[in-house]
């Protein structure tokens, strides 16, 4: 078990280390570039695409078969992305880093954003539609179908595209799964059974085994419908419980209003790391300000996952014609997650009074998994604890929601659809396993393979810059400029003319 832990400690330290970060914050940075700032520069038409079209209900429309609507497949990609990250994970990123961990966040999901553009728009551009007739797309297809189109890299393209396959395949059973199960357990047992003696069956209290079935008999209900059910689901969940949560933060804000001046003058005095260590804990200046930008930005993509390439499967199954269009609910994506929800979870920590704004450091004995529970906890007593209990009851359940298309979809690469199905039944059968396991190793695993995904993906990204230049300097001349000239759409010439014709009909 040692040598397991050191290897995966090792293989972490690598994909999520100062390489991978550079990476991440390296793709997003030249996609930001390569677009112009596209997501300043033109942030008023991608908002009223995105969310200004959710009020005229427009993206909501499905008027195609083997698809999602726009704003469904925005809501099952927020359902996988709003997870338990927004909450514990934000609070994680302040004890370690101290409250300047959140403008690294801040700077990781601005960049972020054009990294989940380009991954949308290359996802749209190389789907295909399945034996059922369901779209099919993500970063399998880009770098084999993309990446493999250069000369002397079809090979590459294949390999890189299948150890994305198999890594996504294996982190939707851990942080997809599992992890979010297990979380989820937690909780309720901590807000709702703390007090009673239960009977254990196997070690492990009867609580976990009831909670477990019964979130496996809902998954079930859910998941082996398919797409179109966990979208439906999604649509009205996601939307529901991020107002909610938001809701509950903004209270405790108002509540808190004298302190939010000095709140956010901690987020950007300690960007480069708390003035003083707890303890004088040992560690240089340059130690612990490379620390704050590892932890926000770290943080920051477990929350977002821009860079992973995992949501790209879903926004595939938009009903969306133009390639730009669904990126640009990918800009929305990661401004809703980061910059909304895990801004309003880090006003709630920042208020807590477990992080002392003058040094920027946790105090003593702060336990950052239950931070968030007991601040909502102080200000509306037993029932802000419960109420916490609930919202990572429905973050992390709908994010099992997601990745279990994320996995169906890579499988289905791997194996075909009859695979996919498969996949399907044992991932529901693996959430009881979540319920009742013990052990962090499974979470600190798949947080590995999930690092593992990242790679291969941004190899993908970066090898197919010149095609998002191709495809957003075709869509800003047609839609910003109005030039008559011809969508580039797809690369496949019958979707490519299907598209264009649908296009030409007024048809996004």
């Amino acid at each position: 078990m040692e040598t397991i832990v050191n290897i995966n400690d090792a293989i972490n330290g690598f994909a999520w280390g100062w390489f991978g970060l550079i990476m991440l914050l390296g793709t997003g940075l030249v996609c930001t570039v390569i677009t112009k700032f596209f997501q300043i520069t033109h942030i008023k038409h991608w908002w009223s695409k995105t969310i200004g079209m959710v009020l005229r209900k427009e993206s909501h429309v499905k008027n195609e078969a083997g698809s999602v609507s726009q704003f469904q497949a925005l809501c099952t990609a927020l359902a996988a992305t709003i997870g338990t990250g927004n909450i514990a994970g934000v609070a994680a990123a302040i004890c370690v880093g101290g409250p300047g961990a959140i403008f690294w966040m801040w700077i990781a999901a601005i960049l972020g954003m054009m990294t989940n553009y380009s991954e949308n728009i290359l996802g749209i551009y190389f789907r295909r539609r399945n034996s059922e007739g369901e779209w099919s797309g993500g970063a399998m297809y880009y770098l084999s179908d993309g990446l493999g189109s250069y000369k002397n890299c079809k090979s590459i393209g294949k390999i890189l595209a299948t150890i994305f396959a198999i890594m996504a395949v294996i982190a939707s059973f851990g942080i997809g799964n599992m992890g979010q199960i297990n979380k989820i357990t937690l909780n309720i047992e901590s807000a709702f059974f703390s007090n009673l003696n239960t009977a254990t069956l196997g070690g492990v209290s009867v609580v976990n085994w009831v909670i477990g079935l019964v979130l496996m008999i809902i998954g079930a209900a859910i998941i082996l419908g398919g797409l179109k059910r966990v979208a439906a689901v999604a649509e009205r969940i996601v939307p529901f419980m991020a107002v909610v949560y938001v809701i509950g933060a903004l209270i405790i804000m108002f509540m808190n209003i004298s302190n939010l001046g000095a709140m956010f003058a901690a987020i950007f005095k300690f960007a480069f790391g708390p003035k003083a260590v707890a303890g004088g804990a040992a560690g240089t200046a340059v130690q612990i300000a490379l620390n704050t930008v590892k932890s926000g930005c770290k943080r920051g993509v477990f929350s977002n996952e821009a860079g992973l390439g995992s949501s790209v499967m879903v926004h595939s199954n938009s009903n969306v014609k133009e390639p730009v269009k669904q990126g640009l609910w990918g800009i929305f994506e990661v401004f809703a997650d980061t910059m909304i929800v895990c801004t309003m979870t880090a006003i709630v920590v920042l208020s807590s009074g477990a992080i002392d704004l003058t040094t920027g450091v946790a105090l003593e004995g702060t336990d950052d998994a239950t931070l968030v529970a007991k601040a909502f906890g102080a200000h509306f007593g037993r029932p802000g604890e419960m109420f916490v209990a609930l919202a990572v009851l429905l973050f992390a359940f709908t994010t099992v929601m997601g990745w279990s298309h994320y996995g169906s979809k890579a499988v289905e690469y791997l194996f075909g659809v009859k695979g996919a199905k498969v996949y399907r039944v044992i991932f529901v059968l693996m959430i009881i396993s979540g319920a009742v396991m013990t052990s962090s190793l499974a979470w600190d695993i798949s947080d590995t393979f999930n690092g593992l995904m990242m790679l291969p993906n941004l190899i993908g990204v970066l090898s197919l810059t010149p095609l998002v230049v191709k495809l957003t300097n075709n869509y800003i001349d047609r839609k910003i400029k109005g030039k008559d000239i011809e969508p580039v759409l797809s690369y496949d010439a019958d979707i490519q003319k299907e598209m264009a014709e649908a296009v030409r009909n007024g048809a996004e």
